[in-house]
């Protein structure tokens, strides 16, 4: 179905042209000449269809359907008359006006489509006032007619529940489609680009959340900044440090499984641990750190190695919103940062 909704301009020429060669077949048989001619004219106009479709050539493709089948339907019901069931190609032209014209025509421009249908209608509604009881000018055995009558009647059927069946798909498909890329926009307004870490729209709410449960009340905060990360840039280039963020986001991952991580800005990451005995989360950092330490990046066979300074916090019921705490966490940090790098501070200076 997904291929038939993205070449239905394609099948729609291709079946067109089938039902001519199968009426051409029909009129050699019944021998009404005007028809085999017509017919014969109709698939060579499909066939050239078919290379406008290729080629990218709606438009004309279009308004050469809507002109073949309605003249073909005045000049079959004049030749063969109404009785043979020739209104009925009217009737299987309806969809096509509807969801092809409301592709090409935009905006404004649908009065078009409207237009087309009340035309179809006013030359129906003509058709069978003008030959409606009137003798056609061959009159055709029943077996012919009764052929002629269930071929037009299944082509209109047919067209009527194809074009239904793909505009209720592909109506159904952009709807999850978009609904995807909602939740693709959803996602990248709460995850950090480089290291696909939340970032601070997407942490807060979480540690928010733990805050105000009485499940979760009990937890550490972690910030983290990397060591000397402008030396990185500097000697190594961008591309270097995009590089060693990825990779402490890796060996962050790896250490702390079940905590959310967040990249608080360019080198800080800032780590919630629920359910963290303080004592617990001191030696975690601690082990962490060393990790890290231990564990230079590789960049262009090159090895990089990088430390962090890490502030802890546990949470407490004198902080009410996310941002104390880890401002509480942030200060630690900077402590550390001042006096040596590459520690774990978790208590405040004296």
């Amino acid at each position: 179905m997904h291929f038939l909704v993205h070449n239905s301009f394609l099948f729609t020429v291709a079946v067109m042209g089938l039902v001519h060669a199968t009426l051409l077949v029909v009129m050699i048989c019944a021998h009404i000449t005007p028809l085999i001619q017509f017919n014969i004219l109709s698939v060579i106009v499909y066939l050239f269809c078919v290379l406008l479709c290729k080629s990218g050539y709606i438009m004309p493709v279009y308004v050469s359907i809507l002109l073949e089948v309605s003249t073909y339907a005045i000049v079959s019901i004049h030749f063969i008359g109404w009785d043979c069931g020739s209104c009925c190609f009217l009737c299987s032209i309806i969809p096509i006006i509807i969801y092809f014209g409301c592709f090409l025509f935009k905006g404004s421009k649908r009065w078009i489509v409207v237009l087309l249908l009340i035309f179809n209608f006013s030359m129906y509604v003509y058709l069978f006032i003008r030959y409606a009881g009137v003798q056609p000018v061959y009159v055709l055995s029943p077996v012919f007619k009764t052929v002629l009558i269930i071929f037009s009647s299944f082509a209109m059927v047919f067209s009527i529940i194809f074009y239904n069946a793909i505009y209720i798909y592909s109506s159904e498909y952009e709807m999850v489609s978009l609904e995807k890329k909602n939740k693709q926009l959803s996602v990248d307004a709460q995850e950090d680009t480089l290291t696909s870490l939340l970032n601070r729209r997407g942490f807060l709410p979480i540690v928010e959340n733990c805050m105000k449960s009485e499940n979760t009340k009990h937890f550490c905060v972690a910030f983290c900044d990397i060591d000397n990360f402008k030396r990185v840039n500097d000697s190594y280039g961008h591309d270097g440090g995009d590089e060693v963020l990825r990779h402490i986001t890796k060996l962050i991952k790896r250490e702390m499984q079940g905590c959310s991580i967040c990249r608080w800005g360019g080198e800080e990451f800032v780590i919630l641990m629920r359910d963290y005995d303080f004592t617990v989360a001191k030696e975690k950092m601690e082990y962490l750190r060393k990790v890290i330490e231990t564990s230079p990046t590789v960049f262009y066979n090159k090895h990089i190695p990088s430390t962090i300074t890490i502030g802890l916090e546990e949470n407490k019921e004198t902080y009410k919103e996310p941002e104390e705490i880890i401002k509480k966490s942030d200060e630690r940090m900077y402590y550390g940062k001042q006096h040596g790098k590459n520690i774990v501070i978790y208590e405040d200076a004296q």
